[in-house]
């Protein structure tokens, strides 16, 4: 699933791309893909390219707003004039003026566009490490609050807003934090230690142009792969040497369905 990084990433490329264009016309290919009525979206100027944590902004003049939700396998591509990309997994295509077309891509048809007339953005529910509620006070206050799994509330929404299992396994071995560890345990000198190591690696991960591992399906707007994949520390390293001191290997164990990462011997 595309996470903060990625989503960023597309959003800043896209940013580049699209503002101060036109979409002239929308096909949609899967009609339970795209919600709304496409004709709130046509015929007027990008004005600029949001995120709200894993959501993807397509902002209007007009007021109107395309939103972007990438779900498991989401991708949008941008198609040039005179290039083609696959589309075997394409559901929406949006033409714009200048005769390029972003394509809306899912191989298995869980994301979603929503076309939203006089769209108000609603208060975030969630610290988003990227803005500036993102502070120890503030972590510390919803770790102190929770026994849950110390990696299980690192990706919870409703929480902290934008980091998932990937970067959630990457931060806590950098953090030196067993991942099962209640939230409410950790120190306070710990939980200082996991604000700056959620910020380095996130902030890594988006100059890397995202993470593109062996099973995921993460590509930038040109449809080339990102690089943070070559910087994992555990993600994917299952009965590897730990890249710590301490020699150990890394284990795998399922937390609440996903593949947790760690090294039993460095994070505790």
């Amino acid at each position: 699933m595309p996470e903060l990084p990625e989503v960023e990433t597309i959003r800043r490329q896209l940013e580049k791309a699209v503002v101060g264009k036109k979409i002239n016309r929308v096909e949609i290919l899967e009609p339970k893909m795209f919600i709304g009525d496409p004709k709130v979206i046509t015929g007027t100027k990008i004005a600029g390219v949001g995120r709200e944590a894993k959501i993807l902004q397509i902002l209007f003049a007009n007021g109107n707003a395309l939103l972007i939700h990438f779900k498991l396998n989401g991708q949008l591509f941008l198609e040039m004039f005179g290039t083609t990309l696959d589309r075997r997994f394409t559901r929406v295509i949006l033409y714009l003026d200048n005769g390029s077309r972003l394509l809306f891509n899912d191989s298995r048809k869980f994301a979603w566009m929503k076309a939203i007339k006089n769209y108000q953005k609603e208060e975030p529910k969630a610290i988003e490490p990227l803005r500036n509620d993102f502070t120890v006070k503030n972590l510390s206050k919803i770790l102190s609050r929770s026994r849950k799994p110390i990696k299980l509330l690192l990706m919870d929404q409703k929480k902290i807003a934008g980091i998932g299992n990937i970067y959630a396994n990457e931060v806590l071995f950098a953090g030196r934090i067993n991942p099962f560890r209640f939230a409410n345990s950790l120190k306070p000198e710990e939980i200082k230690k996991l604000h700056s190591v959620i910020l380095k690696i996130l902030k890594k991960a988006i100059q890397c142009k995202g993470s593109s591992g062996k099973d995921e399906w993460f590509r930038q707007l040109d449809a080339s792969p990102g690089c943070y994949q070559e910087h994992f520390l555990v993600y994917q390293k299952e009965d590897q040497r730990c890249p710590g001191a301490c020699h150990g290997m890394i284990k795998r164990k399922k937390q609440s369905g996903r593949s947790t990462f760690y090294c039993p011997k460095c994070q505790k």
